[in-house]
């Protein structure tokens, strides 16, 4: 991500502290059963948590993928109820369609503590809508190292490359748990834990709930 991107927007989360051996592995899109549980598993494997952002209409219909990313200690986060693209949609929908999705997530976990972890799909969204949310007291999470595990033009190991080569200390990472990235997360997601733990990072970079 551009440095002036991060400059301009500095109220939001792009990257944590260099100094500590910390990586911040962040899932966009599910949780859907197809992919999630076999995310959960390998993040097992590795002893590793990650935050999840969450689409509303996914935990709606897969509610039970989504329990079992809480009970297994991930974070998780807002990340509208319809995958809304902010710069094309009205600040009163936008804001509606987040609240949509957080009474989705309330209504399925046993705390009623409101999550105020939020990722704008696409990382698209108005500073107006941006102001809304972070005075409403959401935390807006952006990334410094983009897998492009999405993008089915680009090879497995293509992808793989994005995240080692530009990956450090405090990174935030975000890969997608959704059907068109789970090629390229397939073969990529157990290199990158076999890299990050032979690099002596700490895979339990967590943002708390």
């Amino acid at each position: 991500m551009p440095k002036l991107v991060q400059w301009i927007f500095p109220r939001r989360v792009w990257a944590f502290s260099r100094k500590e051996p910390n990586v911040y592995l962040t899932f966009d899109d599910g949780p859907i059963p197809e992919v999630t549980p076999w995310v959960l598993e390998v993040l097992r494997k590795y002893d590793a948590k990650a935050t999840f952002f969450c689409i509303g209409d996914n935990i709606r219909k897969h509610p039970e993928v989504y329990k079992q990313i809480l009970a297994e200690g991930h974070s998780v986060g807002n990340h509208t109820f319809h995958h809304l693209r902010g710069t094309e949609t009205s600040i009163e929908d936008y804001i509606a369609d987040v609240e949509k999705c957080e009474d989705e997530m309330l209504s399925n976990q046993d705390s009623n503590v409101k999550n105020t972890l939020f990722r704008p799909p696409y990382g698209r969204i108005t500073a107006a809508q941006a102001k809304r949310l972070q005075d409403k007291g959401y935390q807006i999470v952006m990334w410094d190292v983009l897998s492009a595990d999405f993008d089915v033009d680009i090879s497995e190991e293509k992808c793989l490359q994005n995240v080692l080569q530009n990956i450090k200390k405090g990174s935030v990472v975000v890969f997608h748990d959704s059907l068109k990235a789970e090629k390229n997360l397939r073969y990529v997601l157990p290199k990158v834990l076999d890299s990050l733990k032979n690099r002596n990072l700490n895979l339990n970079g967590l943002f708390h709930r």
